[in-house]
């Protein structure tokens, strides 16, 4: 397929636009590298928003956003592959979350200052949830990773985080595309990015039809759906000796016709984080709202960052007169 490499048009916008636009960008772990694209696209045209609010992975896009290092983050999500991706990660089943995180959080460092969040050259916010009573936590000030590492706690994969005598756990579970947040902040135009849009029912398609979705090439995979997680298996279980082996493949989900715990634990989150999202739109619609056609990527597929960026600039293409229709008209 012919790839248009034409630069856009930037838009003609009024003067102080950017410092009355805020960008919401929601979670949705590996989906998240999609945001870089959004971000790339609307600045090609000349659009830069001031304020930000992230959850989740969008949190961890929207303070190297922030911090003027999101060329940094690109380059190492680009590079990524399998291998080095398990080499981040630290696997517990004691934690809280198969993954500590810590190991990710050593390595966010190289690439994300840990500044306060109020000294920021753009005003950023982020969102996480406490475990013990459900509410909704909003970071707007004191150390940056920290508070991105405790929105990006996604349950039963990533290890809660005590904060202030307080665990918290990923913000999708509260606001999964903080819209309010951005309108807290000042925001009087907020352009929202979900990335959950299209991905409810996503886990049992596949074990019917035995394939996955078309990635952005149109290229077929029969075997991907579970290839993260069956790596994942394959190291645990080349330790581990026959009684915990059979146990893992249950887990991991060794049979294509019943789904294991994490078919069951993505599907669950997808369904949650729709439902939330549509409810907290409906009561608080965007002024925009960008959907990048994300599901034919997987939960931790982290190694497909090429084609989530690539999807996340076609999303704003897409809705260029939408949006040059809001900010041209302010």
């Amino acid at each position: 397929m012919e790839m248009n490499t034409q630069t856009p048009t930037p838009l003609c916008l009024p003067d102080g636009v950017n410092g009355r636009i805020g960008l919401a960008l929601g979670g949705g772990a590996a989906r998240g590298w999609a945001h870089i694209g959004v971000l790339r696209a609307l600045a090609e045209i000349g659009v830069e928003p001031d304020i930000v609010a992230g959850t989740s992975i969008g949190a961890l896009v929207g303070a190297a956003y922030a911090g003027g290092q999101l060329d940094a983050l690109e380059q190492w999500a680009l590079s990524l592959n399998w291998k080095a991706l398990f080499a981040y990660l630290d696997l517990s089943l004691l934690s809280g979350g198969i993954i500590q995180g810590e190991k990710l959080m050593e390595l966010a460092r190289g690439w994300v200052k840990d500044v306060p969040i109020e000294t920021l050259p753009r005003r950023f916010a982020m969102v996480a949830t406490e475990l013990d009573t459900g509410r909704e936590v909003w970071f707007r000030e004191g150390p940056l990773l920290e508070a991105v590492r405790a929105s990006m706690g996604l349950p039963g994969l990533l290890a809660p985080v005590k904060s202030e005598g307080r665990w918290l756990v990923d913000g999708g579970l509260t606001n999964p595309v903080p819209v309010s947040l951005c309108r807290a902040m000042g925001a009087e135009v907020v352009i929202a990015v979900n990335l959950n849009g299209d991905i409810v029912g996503k886990h049992g398609r596949q074990r019917n039809n035995g394939r996955r979705v078309a990635d952005t090439h149109a290229s077929l995979n029969p075997t991907a759906e579970t290839d993260f997680w069956n790596k994942i298996s394959t190291q645990f279980k080349n330790g581990l000796n026959e009684r915990k082996q059979l146990l893992l493949g249950q887990l991991f989900g060794a049979s294509r016709d019943a789904p294991g715990l994490f078919d069951v634990l993505a599907s669950s989150l997808n369904i949650m984080q729709d439902r939330i999202t549509r409810s907290r739109m409906a009561g608080d619609p965007p002024e925009l709202m960008l959907i990048p056609r994300l599901a034919h990527l997987g939960l931790l597929e982290f190694d497909q960052a090429a084609a989530a960026i690539a999807e996340g600039r076609a999303s704003v293409q897409r809705m260029r007169p939408a949006l040059e229709q809001i900010l041209l008209g302010l």
